[in-house]
C-alpha cells in the first residue's frame, strides 16, 4: 500500500511549477539534485540564486524517520515543543537495540523483553503524537522506507545517517540529528548550508562478479571518508539506469561513508519496477506523468562539467569487485590486489566471520545473488570454513525469501539468519569468541568498519565487500583467496570453482507477508499518556540547557586533545550503550571514552587539573561541572564523522563542555552541535592545534561581538604562566547564534510556540 498518498500528489502537483520559477531564475539547466532542493525550499524561504557551500536555506523536508536507539531522545526533546501532533508524515523503526547472539527467534525475544520499557514508550509517543510506528522484528530502518514512504523527487530526514539509502528512489534523503527532526515535526524550517554538487557519470553494464556494491566501494576509494562533505553525489549516465533500484539504494547508502550530505539517482524504470512489486503503482503512476522534472536536464548529463563542481566517471563494464579496509571504508582494494595487500600488510589471512545483509545489502536481489554462490558451492561439495551470518532487512523481505526457500540454502551451508535489524553493524552483536581482543579477519556487506565497530574489539580487521563476496570468501575462510581465478577443495578433495553469482532484480511471484510489524498512531493521542517512571535507568525527561548569559566564556579547563580519528563512535559508543540511548546522564559515562588523548596516547584517560590525577573522561568532566569550572575540548580533521547521533553533542553539553576546537568537523556533527547550543569552532591556522597543551586553561576574549563570518579569538594560559593567542573561525548564521544565545534550538522552539 502507498502511505501518506495526497502528500506525495501535493509534491508532484507543485513541482513543474517551483522548477521553472528556479530555473528562470539560475538562468540555467537544473540538476536532479537542485529540482528537488528548489522544490522543497520552506514557505519562509526567498527564491534566490543560492550560492553552493556558502548560502544557508531553509527547506520543508516531506517526511521524517527516526530508529529507535535516536528516536528516544528526540521524542523526548519533541514532547517539550508543545505541539499536538506531528506536523509531518513521521515514523519510528525499532532495529538498534535487538542483539545478535542465537539466532532470529531467541534473539527478537530476549530484545522484546530486555527493551519492553523503551518500546512501550516509544509506542505510547508515538500513539499520541500522530506517528506510524514500526515493531521489533519489522526491520531496518532504511529498507523499510525504500519498501514503504521513499518516492521519486521526495525529500526526506531521519535521525541515522544511513538515511540517504532513499536515494535510491530518487529522493534527496539526509542522515540528521534528533534536534533537526524535531524542528520539522514541530512545523518549524530544516536548515542546510546549499551543497556542493559532484556528478558520478556511469557508463557500461555490471556484469560477472562485481556489484552495485563495487560502485560506492570504488567511490570510497576516490573520494576517501571527507571527499564528500558538504556535497550532495548524483549519479546519471546509462550505467545509472542499468541499476537496480534496490543497488542504487546500496550506493547511496554508503555515500555517508564519503561524508556525503545525500546521493541520489534520477527516476527511471527501475524505479517504476520497485514502486508496482511493493504495492505502490499508484506513486509510481503519478511519477511517469512528471518523470521529466524527476531528472536532470538533458544539458546537464550532456556536459556535465559545467554545471557540476566535480565529475567522477566510471565504466561498470570495466570495474572489479572491490574490498574496502581495514578500519576505515575508503581503503579500495581491486579484488585481484587484494591477497598481495593482505600478505603484505600482514592482515590475519584466516577469516573467522562472513555477515551479509544490514541496511546496505539486505535486498531481495542481494540475497538470490549470494544464495546462488552458496546454492552452487553446496552442489560442489563446499561448506563455509567461517562462521557466517544473514541479516534480512525486513519482515517483507525475509518472509519473501523464505518462501522462495533462499534461507534454506543459507542454513543447508551453516548459516544463521538473525533477526531482522541492524545486529553486527552497529556493535549489537553478543560475537562467539574464545579471545574478545585477538588479532583476527571478519568480512561484510556492511557499510562502516571502524575499529570496534562490529564487536568492541580493536584488533579485528573488518572489511567490506558485496554479499556475493562476502558470501564467497566465508566458504573459502581465507581472505587471499579470488572467486574469479581460484580453485577450492572440495569434501571429496577435489579442486572446483564457484561460478559467477545469478540473482533476481525482483521476486517472480512478488513480495509477500503475513505480518509486516506496522502500528498506526491513534487518529486522536490526546487522551494517550506516556509515563516515564523518574527511577528508570534508561529513560529521563530532559531539563533545558542554560541560555548563555552573555559574558565571555573564561577558565575553561582542557577536557582532551583528541589525537586522529575521533568518529562519533569514540564521542559516544554504541553497543551496550544503546540501552541508556533515552537516558542523557547515564549515557554521559561514555562520553568520548574512545577517543584517543594526545598526551598520553590512551583512550579514557585524561588529567583532572584539579586534583592532578588521571581519571576517565566523564569523570573529569563531571568534576569540574560540580565545581562550575567550563570545559573545552580540542580534536583534529573530521571532527564527528560517522553517525548522526546527537547524544555526542548532547553528552558534552550536559557535562560543562561549552567549546569544540577541531581542524574540521563532520557535518551533521557540527549541526548537533549548534542545536545543542554549544560553540564548535576551527583553527584558523591548523598548526595552533600545536599549541594546545595539556594544563590549558583558556578564555574566549570577544565573544561579546558573536557574529557571522567574524572570527573568535581565544588566549592560552599555559601552566608556566605563559600565554598564546589564537583566532578560530565557524560557520554560525543570524538563526544558528540565536540558538546559541537560547541555550538550544529547542529552547527557542519552545519560546516561539509559547
Amino acid at each position: 500500500m502507498a502511505f501518506d498518498i495526497d502528500m506525495i500528489k501535493a509534491v508532484y502537483e507543485s513541482m513543474p511549477g517551483k522548477i521553472e520559477k528556479a530555473r528562470q531564475l539560475v538562468n540555467r539547466p537544473l540538476t536532479l539534485t537542485e529540482k528537488i532542493l528548489y522544490s522543497h525550499l520552506h514557505n519562509n524561504q526567498p527564491l534566490e540564486n543560492f550560492e553552493r557551500a556558502k548560502s544557508y536555506v531553509d527547506f520543508a523536508p516531506d517526511r521524517v524517520a527516526m530508529q529507535d536507539a535516536t528516536a528516544q531522545m528526540a521524542l523526548l526533546q519533541f514532547m517539550q515543543a508543545g505541539k499536538k501532533q506531528a506536523a509531518v508524515p513521521s515514523t519510528v523503526h525499532c532495529d538498534h537495540l535487538i542483539q545478535a547472539e542465537i539466532g532470529a527467534d531467541k534473539d527478537l525475544e530476549k530484545a522484546k523483553s530486555n527493551n519492553k520499557e523503551v518500546y512501550d514508550f516509544l509506542s505510547s509517543v508515538s500513539n499520541k503524537y500522530g506517528i506510524g510506528f514500526w515493531k521489533p522484528g519489522a526491520g531496518i530502518i532504511h529498507q523499510v522506507v525504500l519498501e514503504n514512504y521513499a518516492f521519486p523527487g521526495g525529500m526526506m530526514i531521519g535521525t541515522d545517517s544511513h538515511t540517504v539509502n532513499a536515494g535510491g528512489l530518487g529522493m534527496v534523503a539526509v542522515g540528521v540529528g534528533g534536534a533537526d527532526a524535531v524542528d520539522v515535526m514541530a512545523g518549524m524550517p530544516w536548515e542546510l548550508k546549499f551543497p556542493k554538487l559532484i556528478g558520478v557519470k556511469l557508463t557500461g553494464k555490471l556484469s560477472g562478479w562485481t556489484s552495485a556494491k563495487d560502485v560506492i566501494l570504488k567511490v570510497a576509494g576516490i573520494l576517501t571518508v571527507k571527499g564528500g562533505t558538504g556535497a550532495i553525489v548524483e549519479y546519471f549516465g546509462e550505467g545509472a539506469e542499468s541499476l537496480s533500484c534496490t543497488g542504487k539504494g546500496t550506493i547511496c547508502n554508503m555515500g555517508a561513508e564519503i561524508g556525503a550530505t545525500t546521493s541520489t539517482f534520477g527516476y527511471d524504470n527501475s524505479m517504476a519496477e520497485y514502486l508496482r512489486s511493493t504495492e505502490r503503482a499508484e506513486v509510481a503512476d503519478l511519477a511517469d506523468n512528471i518523470k521529466e522534472h524527476l531528472t536532470g536536464d538533458a544539458e546537464v548529463y550532456a556536459d556535465p562539467e559545467k554545471y557540476f563542481d566535480q565529475v567522477i566517471e566510471i565504466n561498470l563494464s570495466e570495474l572489479e569487485p572491490h574490498i574496502n579496509g581495514p578500519f576505515t571504508p575508503d581503503r579500495a582494494t581491486p579484488l585481484s590486489q587484494f591477497a598481495k595487500e593482505v600478505k603484505e600488510n600482514n592482515w590475519p589471512e584466516t577469516l573467522e566471520v562472513g555477515l551479509i545483509g544490514s541496511c546496505t545489502n539486505s535486498s531481495y536481489e542481494d540475497i538470490t545473488r549470494a544464495a546462488s554462490v552458496a546454492e552452487e558451492a553446496q552442489a560442489k561439495g563446499l561448506k563455509a570454513k567461517a562462521e557466517f551470518t544473514i541479516t534480512p532487512g525486513s519482515e517483507q523481505v525475509r518472509y519473501t525469501v523464505e518462501r522462495d526457500g533462499y534461507l534454506n540454502t543459507f542454513e543447508n551451508m551453516g548459516g544463521v539468519v538473525l533477526a531482522n535489524a541492524c545486529g553486527p553493524c552497529i556493535g549489537q552483536w553478543a560475537r562467539h569468541t574464545d579471545d574478545p581482543k585477538r588479532k583476527n579477519s571478519i568480512i561484510t556487506s556492511f557499510n562502516r568498519n571502524f575499529a570496534k565497530r562490529n564487536d568492541g574489539n580493536p584488533n579485528t580487521h573488518s572489511f567490506v565487500a558485496s554479499p556475493e563476496i562476502v558470501t564467497a570468501f566465508a566458504i573459502a575462510g581465507d581472505l587471499t583467496f579470488n572467486p574469479m581465478t581460484d580453485t577450492l577443495k572440495n569434501e571429496a578433495g577435489e579442486e572446483v570453482k564457484l561460478p559467477e553469482p545469478k540473482g533476481i532484480e525482483l521476486p517472480i511471484k512478488g513480495f509477500a507477508v503475513e505480518d509486516a510489524g506496522y502500528q498506526a498512531p491513534a487518529k486522536d493521542g490526546s487522551d494517550v499518556d506516556v509515563i516515564v517512571n523518574p527511577d528508570s535507568e534508561r529513560l529521563q525527561l530532559l531539563s533545558p540547557f542554560d541560555a548563555w548569559d552573555g559574558e565571555n566564556i573564561t577558565g575553561m579547563k582542557l577536557l582532551i586533545k583528541a589525537k586522529g580519528k575521533c568518529t562519533t563512535d569514540h564521542i559516544s559508543m554504541a553497543g551496550p550503550w544503546l540501552r541508556y540511548r533515552g537516558h542523557l546522564d547515564n549515557i554521559s559515562n561514555n562520553m568520548l571514552t574512545g577517543a584517543v588523548n594526545f598526551f598520553n596516547e590512551e583512550t579514557d584517560s585524561v588529567k583532572d587539573q584539579i586534583s592532578g590525577e588521571y581519571d576517565s573522561v566523564p569523570n573529569v568532566a563531571r568534576h569540574y561541572k560540580a565545581e562550575g569550572i567550563p570545559s573545552i575540548v580540542v580534536g583534529d580533521h573530521n571532527y564527528g564523522e560517522g553517525s548522526s547521533r546527537e547524544h555526542a553533542a548532547m553528552e558534552p553539553r550536559h557535562l560543562g563542555v561549552r567549546v569544540v576546537l577541531v581542524k574540521s568537523f563532520a557535518r551533521i556533527h557540527e549541526t548537533n552541535l549548534k542545536k545543542q547550543g554549544m560553540l564548535g569552532l576551527t583553527f584558523e591556522n591548523e598548526n595552533d592545534y600545536d599549541k594546545i597543551l595539556e594544563d590549558d586553561v583558556i578564555d574566549i576574549i570577544d565573544l561579546d561581538s558573536f557574529a557571522p563570518g567574524k572570527p573568535i579569538t581565544l588566549k592560552l594560559t599555559h601552566a608556566d604562566g605563559s600565554t598564546d593567542t589564537i583566532v578560530t573561525n565557524h560557520t554560525y548564521n543570524e538563526g544558528q547564534i540565536e540558538w546559541f544565545k537560547a541555550g538550544s534550538a529547542l529552547n527557542l522552539i519552545k519560546k516561539q510556540n509559547a
